[in-house]
């Protein structure tokens, strides 16, 4: 995204300990191995057993005046059985789970765009709050000098007294704004921490300053609208509504009938050792046909409400979609104001710097007075601190656009990534 080593290798760190990033992943993996199971119904379900069994046989039941007898009953048996899918059902099922996998497969990408998104956000700021501390306390060196100096000038009589007290106050009021920048210093670099997997106590992030970071050489203006299909969420969206149009089908193949095939062979016997002897043996062959017959509007309304149910996820589609674009239109925008302001900021701290140095120049000439120093100073200072919040801001423009279009603008969307059952 940036060119940047240290940016870099702490994005690489963050994916590899991420508990977000890890759980996304844990749960593509859940979903692959769903689908690999479902997998199984195309194939014969072969199952054996082994009962042995102490029974009592009453010859009364056949009419017998006998009297009972006790014996030992040992059954193996093999079972074979496979299910004719010919209506589809089970198919439509495999279809569902396979975009229920694709569906993961783009979380899991969506949650590593967030995650480098937020990681590139916090290190933006953390390097434009280090360059404001230090261009305040540089501010606050310069005023701390020219107050000693003041101080001096005030009791020799030189300068008024009440041009110390106003440098005495806006000394004081320059050194309050460095407690926040602070604050909100360590609360970013906590935050980076957590985004890379670890406690704050335990995690000390890279220093890497405001002018390390490089924007892409061609930043554009504006871009076609089929880009904004390679976002995962609107990718995953996409399988969501796949998956709702396989459950229409495995919702309607339930109101058919469904065909079953199945084979038993095994052996029984009272003794053990003849268990497998040629006489024990037994099988049977054939087919099972279930159709529901009576069953009221239940099946009928199961597959009405597939239909809603596709129907609702075809509209958080085009939600999904819209957001999409909203945000890209969003983050365009936003890139150009910022430039602009950068551009702005640049001209005025440009100008800030050549009146200071002039009246500078005049001061030592002794064509002006000290104020006058100081009020261009002032300006300077805070047309350097407008400056890095407004590279800072465009910085973090960049970013979102990288998280607007699911990772770059040069990325061809022909060519987007669509995954496979066995992506990882």
């Amino acid at each position: 995204m940036f060119d940047c080593r240290k940016l870099n290798s702490l994005v690489g760190e963050s994916i590899d300990n991420s508990p977000t990033l890890q759980a996304a992943q844990a749960n593509l993996r859940q979903s692959e191995d769903i689908l690999l199971a479902g997998y199984g119904i195309f194939y014969p379900q072969l199952g054996a057993s082994f009962q042995p069994s102490r029974q009592q046989f009453s010859p009364a039941r056949f009419g017998e005046n006998s009297g009972p007898s006790i014996f030992n009953l040992y059954t193996f048996s093999t079972t074979v059985s496979y299910v004719l899918d010919v209506f589809g059902g089970e198919r439509r099922t495999i279809e569902g789970l396979g975009a229920q996998a694709q569906m993961q497969y783009y979380n899991t990408q969506g949650s590593y765009l967030s995650l480098t998104g937020n990681l590139v956000n916090a290190v933006i700021a953390d390097a434009a709050y280090q360059a404001e501390i230090a261009a305040t306390e540089q501010m606050v060196g310069f005023l701390e000098e020219q107050t000693e100096l003041s101080a001096a000038q005030a009791e020799a009589g030189v300068i008024p007294y009440a041009n110390l007290l106003s440098l005495q106050a806006q000394l004081a009021a320059t050194e309050a704004t460095v407690p926040p920048l602070r604050q909100q210093l360590s609360h970013t670099q906590h935050l980076i921490s957590i985004l890379a997997g670890a406690a704050p106590a335990d995690f000390t992030p890279p220093r890497i300053e405001l002018s390390e970071l490089k924007l892409p050489s061609d930043l554009p203006v504006s871009l076609p609208s089929d880009l904004v299909r390679q976002r995962p969420d609107i990718l995953a969206a996409e399988e969501q509504l796949h998956a709702a149009s396989a459950q229409i089908g495995v919702a309607t193949a339930a109101m058919f009938p469904s065909f079953t095939l199945n084979a038993d062979y095994g052996w029984n016997s009272t003794a053990l050792p003849s268990l497998f002897a040629a006489n024990t043996a037994f099988w049977t062959m054939g087919a099972s046909l279930a159709t529901p017959l009576l069953q009221g509007p239940t099946l009928w309304f199961q597959r009405k409400a597939a239909i809603d149910a596709y129907q609702a996820a075809l509209a958080n589609y085009r939600q999904v979609v819209l957001a999409g674009l909203a945000q890209v239109a969003d983050a365009l925008d936003a890139l150009r104001h910022n430039a602009q302001s950068v551009d702005a900021q640049a001209r005025a701290l440009s100008a800030a710097s050549e009146e200071l140095k002039l009246i500078e120049a005049n001061y030592q000439a002794g064509t002006v007075n000290y104020l006058q120093v100081l009020v261009a100073d002032g300006q300077y200072q805070q047309a350097q601190l407008g400056y890095i919040q407004a590279v800072g801001q465009r910085l973090q423009g960049t970013a979102a656009l990288f998280v607007a279009l699911g990772g770059g603008w040069w990325n061809d969307p022909a060519a987007a990534v669509h995954g496979s059952a066995t992506k990882s």
